[in-house]
Order: C-alpha cells, then structure tokens, then sequence
C-alpha cells in the first residue's frame, strides 16, 4: 500500500541553500522509488486555513519512506530545508485500495 511524505511550507527563503536542496532531492528519493505527485504549487484553499506550499510525495509502502526520510542523502540536504522554511511534515499510511471512510466510522462506534 503506497505512503505519503507530506509537507506544509508556510513560507520559504528562496536562496542558495534551498536552490541546493531543489537540486539534490530528487537523488535522494531514487532509490526509495520517491515520486512528486504534488511539488511547487501553491494550494487553492477552499475552506480552512492553508498557508504557504504543499509537497506530495509518494512511496511504495511506509518502509521506503520511513528509509528515505533517514537516508544519509535526505539528512545531508535536510538542513537546507528546516533552516530556509517554516512549515511542517508528516509521513502517513495510504488508504488500501477499496477503503471507505464509513469503514472507519464503524471503528470509531466500536470503541
């Protein structure tokens, strides 16, 4: 089941060091088979409060980005992004193929 790394940059210093990072991420995510399904736009938001940039990227399964978040790659160019940006990011499990959302409302009744 694919994961998601998911980050949410209220705002970013676009200088060298994040130039950098642009340059070097894509290297770091190969051989964790990494892809950008959501890179470099700004959301429209619709409701809520939703400041800055979203970055999608996924994963074959939560191993490959667990590894990939702590690969000496990723943590070599990780600096660049915390000290240039403020913002946030999660890795997160997908929904397997066929989920429901009432599927985890039965849970919740259960408890």
């Amino acid at each position: 089941m694919p994961a998601y790394a998911i980050a949410s940059l209220r705002t970013v210093d676009v200088n060298d060091e994040i130039l950098e990072y642009l340059e070097k991420i894509d290297a770091s995510l190969d051989p964790f088979d990494g892809r950008f399904l959501v890179h470099g736009s700004t959301p429209e938001v619709i409701d809520g409060d939703l400041p800055g940039a979203v970055v999608v990227i996924e994963f074959p399964d939560l191993a490959a980005a667990h590894a990939w978040y702590h690969s000496p790659a990723y943590q070599e160019i990780l600096p660049l992004r915390l000290r240039n940006s403020t913002g946030g990011a999660v890795i997160v499990d997908g929904a397997p193929e066929g989920y429901r959302a009432a599927h985890y409302a039965a849970k919740l009744l259960a408890l």
